[in-house]
């Protein structure tokens, strides 16, 4: 007789103090559940990873429920049904839900979304035409209100959603798009892959001094994913009644002490800027816009993007790690 098949769960060990480590994660192998009345059983084959769920380690107050200690993680994830309980759903079908770290999941089947293997591979459901695309296009156009002829400033720019703001911006009319990242190579990529007008190492040197080299004339739009030094030397450079939208800030995520203020925020005043922060969940009107502008772009060429995919559902831990020291270029995925 063949041994029943085992489910792997990366479930929440601790929450971290500051940085976080492979202590703060355990992996656990379970039996296989199954699909009760209404659900249905699947097999993920890909997982999402994100800087947000930094966040959900903590049990600190915010816009999300923390992830419980003990319990297992969840996020983004594609997966292969399994078993059904539902006439809208049967064995092969393939689905986009939210909960991911682990191998088998069982879920409510009215939360399920089916997608179509054959008109786009099925990674870029959970990147560029997925939450992440969608991020950058209601911030860039709806929250930034971005239009032809700004000049646009991204931090994090080799991620996986600031990748996209910047080509959304070039192709839509920006005069000037400029990148900022943590490595010569992503620098490269973004202005020979990616078409960014300019782009800089932020080691390198201060952030405010890089900018006003790359934009000497300023910035009309800032797409900020890190905060901190980033923010304020986008102040500086940011121009009369310019927009600052906020969409993560990767760079205070593991602080273990509150981080100060942007020493420039007075500049608000003279300058009359916009800074708003933002939540892709906000925007989910804009999907239907989203896909029938962007997957056109995505299936021609005119849109690239980069995936770094980690093999193995135990080395999850270890690609969350990674994805928040900057290891990745574009979306960061797990295939268990």
């Amino acid at each position: 007789m063949n041994a029943p098949a085992k489910a792997t769960e990366i479930r929440l060990a601790a929450r971290p103090h500051g940085t976080p480590t492979l202590d703060d994660f355990s992996i656990v192998d379970t039996e296989v559940p199954a699909a009760g009345p209404g659900e249905i059983l699947v097999r993920n084959l890909v997982l999402s990873v994100d800087p947000y769920m930094r966040g959900r380690m903590s049990d600190a107050k915010s816009y999300a429920a923390p992830y419980e200690v003990g319990k297992v993680m969840h996020g983004g994830a594609l997966g292969e049904v399994v078993e059904s309980t539902v006439d809208t759903f049967k064995p092969g079908d393939v689905v986009l839900h939210q909960l991911g770290w682990r191998t088998h999941a069982v879920l409510d089947a009215k939360k399920a979304v089916r997608v179509d293997p054959e008109a786009a591979p099925l990674n870029a459901y959970l990147g560029v035409l997925g939450m992440t695309g969608l991020t950058a296009y209601s911030g860039l156009f709806d929250v930034a209100a971005f239009k032809a002829g700004d000049t646009v400033f991204v931090s994090g720019a080799a991620g996986a959603v600031g990748s996209i703001v910047g080509q959304l911006a070039k192709l839509n009319g920006a005069q000037r798009v400029i990148g900022s990242a943590g490595s010569a190579d992503k620098v490269r990529h973004l202005v020979e892959d990616l078409g960014f007008d300019a782009a800089f190492n932020y080691k390198d040197g201060p952030v405010a001094e890089q900018l006003r080299e790359a934009a000497p004339d300023g910035i009309d739009v800032y797409f900020d994913n890190v905060g901190g030094e980033h923010l304020e030397a986008a102040i500086d450079s940011l121009n009369l009644h310019g927009h600052i939208v906020v969409c993560g800030m990767i760079s205070q995520y593991n602080a273990t002490e509150p981080t100060p203020a942007p020493r420039n925020l007075s500049q608000i005043i003279a300058k009359r800027f916009t800074m708003r922060g933002m939540l892709v969940s906000d925007h989910f009107d804009l999907q239907p816009k989203f896909l029938a502008e962007v997957a056109p772009l995505v299936r021609d060429g005119s849109i690239k993007y980069s995936e770094t995919v980690v093999d193995g559902i135990r080395n999850a831990p270890q690609a969350f790690l990674d994805l928040l020291g900057g290891a990745n270029t574009g979306k960061m995925l797990v295939r268990p």
